[in-house]
């Protein structure tokens, strides 16, 4: 569990951020708070955070985003695989 300490690391490098979302459009804007928000309720993230410190919390948090894309892009590459699967499956059962 963390501490209140610990997870003000966090929840202060994300409010950091705030601003950028009003440079962006709406749709982005609300898919920059959505990955904050991600990682704000991750706690494996959270730790990570604890072990590097303030003095590394932007790193920090782009390593949380960049590791949160690559699950999302590994899912898909995972379902990509399953639907070809299913095809050949349903494409091999047409023939009987």
């Amino acid at each position: 569990m963390l501490s209140e300490e610990d997870e003000k690391i966090l929840e202060k490098e994300i409010k950091s951020w705030k601003g950028f979302e009003y440079a962006l459009r709406k749709p982005n804007a609300t898919l920059f708070n959505k990955m904050l928000k991600e990682c704000l309720g991750n706690e494996e993230y959270a730790s990570a955070f604890k072990t590097k410190g303030p003095q590394y919390s932007a790193e920090s948090l782009f390593m949380a985003i960049i590791f949160q894309q690559q699950k999302i892009d590994n899912l898909k590459n995972l379902f990509t695989r399953l639907n070809s699967f299913t095809s050949a499956y349903n494409s091999s059962s047409l023939s009987f």
